[in-house]
């Protein structure tokens, strides 16, 4: 094939080339940066690109017309392509019915979720006045570099609705695997009873579970099975409460709740958090039943199997975060004049309940004025503390603490205030967030779908499934 600086030669000048060049390389920057894929067909400074009907290119300038012949490897479409963000991945695929095909190939996904996993985020979550916006940040920063700015992803949700206040429901969102989850969106500004809502952080599609009529408080939980591939979606009644406990899987099939039982009645008094397939909570049985000397309970949920298993506890546990793939447990820090002790269990074996203990001592002189949550561990080993709390009046930071070396790194991350105007918004930090194109692509997975509030339909004795 000619090369383009062949024809170059023979028929152009030298400045047209290098302008050719320069437009090339503005489209690919155009397209990874968010522009639209239309633009290959709009007018550039001195000359015009559009795409033919045969594929060939054209470049016309004042005085001349060149076909130039362009064909860019499959393999390195494939590797650029496996490299940028999702939401550039997504827009690169209405390129052309070949990209496409590129894009959603199993080779290439499973490419992609390697390369990102190799590159995992930090994902932030503000709520303001019933509206979320996302952000993300590279987690593994440079040791030098002491003010970064997060990538801004999207506000949510769309076209004027609004998502309950976390003040109002508790323990009602929810994180797993790429994917987020809320408890409660109202479609309309006069609605009271919202609907729960899964959404996709990256590029903002989302589905509308349909709604489930709920008494008194709303305990709503978010897993994910990495096995067969599926999120599920677990409510836990209140234990006074006629309510059921209810299960709904999404991503295969009709969306329909199912009755599932737990032979434990508790109070559900934490956060959940998937782990390598198991929702763990940490429940109150005092007063439900009896008063017990291990009085809490960490509750084990099996997301592919539906079963439940149980860790009691004596003391309460202030929040559980991903240790490397395995449950940690983070107790009531003990307090001194100038320092706080964490203390953190690591759940090694459930069925033995076998745990690894550690304890570090933070000095306060290492903080910012308000002490950060633990809110996950990177793979190299380091306890990532967030501020809960974003304040326009002052900098919000995420310290890395090196156990081994007994070093803090602090970040100030920027960027939040050009989104919001409020005072005060509270802010969730998850670690480890991971791209997959899977929940990216997959427009029947996740596509705009309405399910007006409604009566729960009865279902039989027949739904529920009995524990062992």
């Amino acid at each position: 094939m000619v090369s383009i600086f062949s024809l170059a030669q023979n028929v152009i000048n030298l400045s047209l080339v290098q302008k050719l060049h320069a437009t090339s390389v503005w489209l690919w920057k155009s397209l990874s940066s968010g522009g639209s894929p239309t633009a290959l067909n709009e007018t550039v400074p001195a000359f015009n690109i559009s795409l033919t009907t045969k594929e060939s290119p054209c470049v016309r300038s004042a005085n001349e017309t060149i076909m130039i012949s362009v064909s860019i490897p499959n393999e390195l479409i494939l590797e650029v392509l496996s490299r940028l963000p999702a939401k550039s991945v997504a827009r690169f695929s209405c390129v052309s019915k070949l990209w496409a095909s590129i894009v959603y190939r199993p080779y290439f996904t499973e490419l992609f979720l390697t390369r990102s996993s190799a590159r995992p985020r930090l994902l932030f979550a503000l709520e303001e006045d019933g509206v979320w916006s996302f952000f993300s940040l590279p987690q593994h920063q440079n040791l030098w570099s002491h003010v970064v700015t997060a990538d801004f992803h999207m506000k949510f949700p769309p076209d004027n609705m609004r998502i309950y206040s976390h003040r109002d429901r508790q323990f009602s969102c929810g994180y797993a695997s790429g994917l987020f989850y809320l408890y409660a969106m109202l479609i309309k500004k006069e609605d009271y009873n919202g609907v729960p809502v899964i959404c996709n952080p990256n590029t903002g599609r989302y589905v509308n579970l349909p709604y489930l009529y709920r008494f008194r408080q709303c305990y709503s939980f978010f897993g994910f099975d990495p096995i067969d591939k599926q999120f599920k979606v677990l409510f836990m009644a209140y234990p006074s409460s006629p309510d059921r406990n209810k299960i709904l899987t999404f991503g295969t099939g009709e969306l329909r709740w199912r009755r599932i039982k737990c032979s434990i009645k508790h109070e559900i008094v934490s956060e959940g958090i998937c782990v390598n397939g198991i929702l763990y909570y940490l429940g109150d049985r005092d007063g439900w039943g009896g008063f017990y000397e291990e009085r809490y309970v960490i509750v084990c949920f099996d997301v592919r199997y539906e079963k439940f298993k149980f860790i009691y506890l004596a003391t309460f546990v202030d929040r559980f975060i991903n240790y490397k793939g395995k449950l940690g447990v983070i107790f009531n820090d003990h307090y001194t004049k100038d320092a706080k002790e964490l203390r953190l269990w690591v759940l090694e074996d459930v069925e033995k309940q076998e745990w690894t203990k550690y304890a570090y001592t933070l000095r306060y002189d290492q903080f910012f004025s308000r002490i950060p949550f633990v809110v996950g561990v990177t793979a190299m080993g380091e306890i990532v503390l967030s501020m809960g709390e974003y304040t326009r009046e002052e900098p919000f930071y995420v310290y890395y603490f090196n156990p081994e070396r007994n070093t803090i790194q602090r970040v100030e991350i920027q960027g939040f205030g050009e989104y919001h105007k409020a005072f005060r918004n509270h802010v969730y930090t998850f670690v480890d967030h991971i791209e997959d194109l899977n929940y990216v692509n997959d427009a029947k997975l996740l596509q705009p779908r309405i399910y007006a509030p409604k009566e729960e339909e009865e279902e039989s004795e027949e739904g529920e499934e009995e524990e062992e």
